[in-house]
């Protein structure tokens, strides 16, 4: 499968659906932020200046600062895709991340999402 359409993509292009399927579900911006920051290691400003510069899927993981090493423990399904079997490292991330917002709109806990 060529995933290259969706690393171009921009993560500020996509991020206000995040919000908005949070939001939907009556949960909040700052929790969605609050995942972003556990899976990638980035800070509000940092996060704040990749929107700002557009930048795309496959930057915005390449340049995190430490993806979470919990991460082998988000596991299920995301768009027909079982996350832990995801062979292509990037898109596997970017499921990761589906995954995480898809826990926060379905009413998961914080500390189960976060997988504290």
């Amino acid at each position: 499968m060529n995933n290259t359409r969706v690393y171009q993509m921009s993560f500020a292009g996509v991020y206000p659906h995040y919000i908005q399927k949070a939001e939907k579900k009556n949960r909040t911006k700052d929790e969605v932020d609050t995942i972003i920051y556990w899976l990638t290691g980035y800070d509000k400003q940092t996060l704040q200046q990749l929107i700002d510069n557009k930048t795309n899927f496959e930057d915005f993981f390449a340049q995190a600062p430490q993806i979470n090493p919990n991460v082998s423990k988000i596991t299920g399904v995301i768009c027909g895709y079982r996350v832990e079997e995801i062979e292509d490292g990037l898109m596997q991330k970017i499921r990761y991340l589906d995954k995480l917002v898809d826990e926060l709109a379905k009413g998961k806990a914080m500390d189960k999402i976060l997988r504290t």
